[in-house]
């Protein structure tokens, strides 16, 4: 660790309160275990670089800490309290990417900073996010605290096709809206979709992929969704559209849906279920589905050797953003796949890297545009707030802690090929 002096005052005259400043020796001492990447921290007092020296670094990050009061939040709450510091303005960094990509390559730094001293809050937000149960109204509430944050928001960084999900890119070039359009294409091919079958989709979302496949395969969608807006927004669209004979939505819950399918697609709604409720989304599924249907999932995943802990632990995203939320592992899908249902997985292509760079269009517009995202009424530390998720994200994609797929399902009777 180096260590520069910026001022006459030593670091003890400049946090008067003794917590501050024993939250920062404890904090800055828990830094010295990075070993990948170039960290600098600096604050009012002095400067202190730890790992890597920057010219062998892959990635260099830069924190300037504004209030002591950051490293107590960082002592006591772990990772969530160092999101919620950058929320409240007590730290900022040029590149804020960055200094999630090195946080998550120093996986034991994680791990210590979520450990002892911060073992008690995170007990508290346990119990908190116990209430946040994915049964059918914890799931509408759950699922209101997101997306019916209104859609003029979220049409302020989406493209035109209003998919907050993975796109599919083509090259390095391909715009964000062809992208998307793109990743709706592919989908339909894996779906092998005909003018004849009738097609589930297990969330709407604004409704594009349900469109889209009635328009472009001549097939019959039903669409369901538990927002509200969603719901308002997707059944305007289908009049816009005059496809009301092709398409219908539902606002149902996934446990209520009813029929027979000739196939089924669910576009990153599993995040959404919920870790006691796996089991019950993929039975459902295989259920909805005839017996020579196929189903496509697109899903972010976790590391099969986290999942255990994860899903036991609150993370800022959790706490923040997606209330109820936890991510399946490959494993823990391919375990219900084989337990609860007759289906089988013939196809699972990683799609990670285009999730990384989906989400690096969406931040850069929600920034350009976060002039009004506050006209909308949002306060400043609803845009840091979003900032931060936007780059915990795509730090995750981009250093691989977190992963998106897309999986085939296929019922016993499908004799296609693959």
């Amino acid at each position: 660790m180096k260590v520069v002096q910026k001022t006459q005052q030593t670091a003890t005259e400049k946090y008067h309160s003794w917590p501050a400043r024993l939250a920062r020796k404890l904090v800055l001492s828990k830094m010295r275990v990075i070993a990948i990447g170039h960290l600098v921290i600096e604050d009012e007092a002095e400067s202190f670089q730890f790992g890597q020296p920057p010219e062998q670094a892959k990635v260099c990050a830069h924190i300037k800490v504004l209030d002591g009061s950051a490293y107590v939040q960082v002592l006591l709450n772990g990772t969530i309290g160092s999101g919620e510091a950058y929320m409240q303005g007590s730290w900022t960094s040029p590149n804020l990417l960055n200094v999630i990509r090195l946080m998550v390559d120093n996986m034991d730094l994680i791990e210590d900073m979520d450990g002892r001293w911060s073992r008690l809050p995170r007990m508290a937000l346990r119990s908190l996010h116990q209430l946040n149960s994915n049964n059918r109204k914890g799931s509408r509430r759950n699922i209101a605290a997101h997306y019916d944050l209104g859609n003029e928001f979220f049409q302020l960084f989406l493209d035109k096709t209003m998919l907050y999900s993975s796109a599919v890119f083509s090259s390095a070039q391909t715009p964000l809206y062809d992208a998307s359009v793109h990743k709706m294409e592919h989908i339909c091919r894996k779906l092998q979709l005909q003018p004849s079958d009738h097609l589930l989709e297990i969330g709407a979302g604004w409704g594009a992929m349900a469109i889209f496949a009635a328009k472009h395969y001549g097939c019959r969608v039903t669409t369901a969704t538990i927002s509200e807006k969603q719901y308002e927004y997707v059944r305007r669209w289908i009049e816009r559209e005059g496809l009301q004979d092709k398409v219908s939505v539902l606002l149902q819950d996934y446990r209520d849906l009813r029929g027979s399918y000739d196939k089924l697609v669910s576009i990153e709604m599993v995040e959404a279920v919920g870790h006691e409720y796996h089991r019950k989304f993929f039975s459902t599924c295989s259920h909805l589905l005839k017996e020579d249907g196929l189903m496509v999932m697109q899903a972010i995943t976790i590391q099969d050797q986290r999942y255990q802990q994860y899903r036991k632990e609150v993370d800022f995203i959790q706490r923040y953003i997606f209330p109820g939320g936890c991510l399946p592992s490959n494993q823990i899908v391919a375990h219900h796949v084989a337990t609860a249902t007759d289906m089988q997985i013939v196809d699972l292509e990683d799609i990670t890297a285009h999730y990384a760079r989906t989400i690096d269009h969406w931040r850069h517009a929600f920034l350009i545009h976060a002039s009004k995202v506050k006209a909308l009424g949002f306060d400043e530390q609803f845009i840091r707030m979003w900032e931060f998720y936007l780059c915990y994200c795509e730090g995750g994609f981009m250093q691989r802690v977190i992963s998106a797929a897309q999986f085939v399902f296929a019922k016993p009777r499908f004799l296609g090929s693959f």
